[in-house]
């Protein structure tokens, strides 16, 4: 009897114990299912989609969730782009897509919930719409610039931001200009007391922070020329210069000249004053970029001669924390041969400039200044800059100065920090995966991000009332 109760107990340990370890195997799997992102792609209308998988990432699932319209040429754009990464000879990726496409996607997507982290890169006009459906919905989202283009849109980004926050997803904009060397050097040069000195209020007249960019309609993207949508040049859509571009040159403002700091767009933004001006996009120019000609939804922005207005173009002027900063994007219809969209910046500090160029004398590659301000007297600055570039050779390896003329030098930057544009994308990524691991943000990227967007949409708001 003790023996067959004794095999009965055992038994029962034995089973109860199975129970115990198929539990413990499920909730390990949920715990790891959990930890691996999902992507969903929504609507991808822009190339900037597809450039966030041009690369694997170890934490990222390879089937990707794509909701579309079911009118399909933005999504074949995309699924061209993911092929021919798939299929390059170096370093393919081995993504693998799954697409719906109807005209209820976007409601499908909440429903199936695939996936744990949102992608918008496209229309603009529709993107605070998705964004804020996701939020609500519970997903997490990494969306392209610009988020919002309007004052509306702005109080509604202002609402997701605040849904995030009670949902405990991440809201992230994909600022890729941070990883450009010069900028990321820029930064770091301006932290340097001993070289930079203060940075300076400015004026209006010479503002402390200048950022200018000159964009392009027709390009290249992963060696093939780049086919837009026709509603890229709608700005009703796709959002005018002075709110698209822009956020990038804002951003590096903040980023820069305010490194780490939590910006109160209330308290610590006042836009002075901005303007607004067209490009004007010739019919051959126009079926060169898109494939098509201009349709009846842009008539009115058509002139006798038959050529498309298109409001990219725009400056902005304002002060941030006291300072005085000035940005300025401009669109022109193909860059001339061997160059392609530029950067101007110039940080001033009570010691010394540091100045981004990269026009015909740079070979239209970014090149980063040091120079003595006009009037300023430093017998030692010349070891100050060798000092600064020494500070920073620990981590930028090989990073070398080279005096142009008295008080005037150039950065030499190996070329294994020089990554592209396109390469841009998978850092962001990258960054944004470490944030998730964490589920958290730094501190100061909302209240930036929305100091980034009011100045942006109040500038065209005031730059449309001025009707310039």
């Amino acid at each position: 009897m003790f023996n067959s109760k004794f095999r009965k107990a055992a038994g029962l340990l034995l089973f109860g114990g199975v129970i115990a370890a198929c539990n413990q195997s499920t909730k390990d799997k949920q715990e790891a299912d959990a930890n691996v992102v999902r992507l969903i792609t929504v609507d991808p209308g822009h190339f900037h989609a597809a450039l966030v998988q041009k690369s694997m990432y170890p934490e990222v699932d390879s089937v990707v969730q794509v909701y579309a319209p079911a009118d399909g040429k933005d999504l074949q754009a995309h699924l061209g782009l993911i092929n021919d990464y798939n299929n390059r000879e170096t370093d393919p990726t081995h993504w693998k897509e799954e697409i719906y496409t109807g005209p209820d996607f976007l409601d499908k997507m909440l429903k199936d919930r695939k996936g744990n982290v949102v992608v918008l890169a496209g229309n603009n006009k529709r993107k605070i719409d998705y964004i804020s459906s996701a939020i609500e919905g519970g997903f997490n989202v990494l969306a392209d610039k610009p988020m919002v283009i309007d004052k509306k849109g702005f109080s509604r980004l202002e609402k997701a931001f605040a849904t995030a926050n009670e949902k405990g997803v991440l809201l992230y904009d994909i600022m890729t200009e941070r990883f450009e060397i010069t900028a990321t050097l820029q930064r770091a040069l301006s932290r340097d007391t001993s070289l930079f000195g203060k940075l300076e209020k400015g004026s209006l007249q010479e503002p402390a922070i200048t950022k200018e960019s000159v964009h392009h309609f027709f390009k290249s993207v992963s060696g093939k020329p780049l086919i837009r949508p026709t509603w890229f040049f709608d700005v009703s859509q796709q959002g005018e210069g002075i709110v698209d571009v822009t956020t990038h040159l804002v951003d590096l403002v903040q980023w820069e000249g305010f490194p780490e700091q939590r910006i109160d767009y209330k308290k610590d933004i006042e836009v002075l004053n901005a303007r607004r001006w067209a490009t004007w996009v010739k019919k051959d120019e126009f079926k060169k970029a898109t494939n098509e000609d201009i349709p009846d939804s842009l008539k009115e922005q058509v002139n006798p001669a038959g050529d498309l207005g298109v409001y990219a173009n725009g400056e902005i002027n304002y002060k941030i924390k006291g300072v005085f900063a000035k940005v300025m994007v401009k669109w022109n219809f193909e860059a001339p041969e061997g160059a392609g969209d530029t950067h101007y910046s110039i940080m001033r500090g009570t010691k010394a400039n540091l100045i981004i160029k990269q026009g015909p004398e740079e070979g239209y590659k970014p090149v980063l200044y040091i120079e003595l301000p006009k009037g300023n007297q430093n017998a030692n600055f010349d070891q100050s800059v060798q000092d600064a570039v020494k500070k920073l050779s620990g981590t930028y390896q090989n990073l070398q100065v080279e005096k142009m003329k008295t008080g005037f030098y150039r950065l030499v930057i190996p070329e294994v920090y020089k990554t592209s544009h396109e390469e841009h994308f998978g850092q962001v990524t990258k960054n944004f995966l470490s944030y998730l691991e964490q589920n958290k943000l730094p501190d100061w990227e909302v209240p930036n991000m929305l100091a980034k967007y009011y100045i942006t949409t109040e500038a065209l708001s005031l730059a449309k009332k001025n009707k310039k």
